[in-house]
């Protein structure tokens, strides 16, 4: 699907943001997964993302459009992320924010 880069930059303001990372080129999706702002679509980028409209049936509006690393997805029936890729915060303390972006497979 073809998004504007209106909405494209709409959806990705809707990732989480973390306070230790530049917020213009990096978020987080649902799971968890870094995402790089310039690699939207780019499914060969470890940090590559995609837009997953997550209403059963709704239309393509911001309201129902998330963002998501281009492995991960979104189970519209049980309604939760299908999460396969997470970032990697091994050997970090669970209240401590990493300053390096990597991601893992789960």
């Amino acid at each position: 699907m073809e998004y504007s880069e209106q909405l494209v930059q709409q959806v990705w303001e809707k990732g989480r943001l973390n306070p230790d990372i530049n917020m213009d080129q990096w978020r987080e999706d649902e799971c968890g997964a870094w995402i790089a702002r310039e690699h939207y679509g780019d499914t060969r980028s470890n940090f590559g993302w995609i837009i997953i409209n997550v209403s059963a049936g709704g239309p393509n509006t911001l309201q129902n459009l998330r963002a998501f690393h281009h492995r991960n997805g979104y189970d519209i029936a049980g309604q939760h992320a299908k999460c396969h890729v997470t970032a990697d915060r091994t050997d970090l303390p669970s209240f401590e924010h990493s300053s390096q972006v990597r991601n893992r497979d789960v």
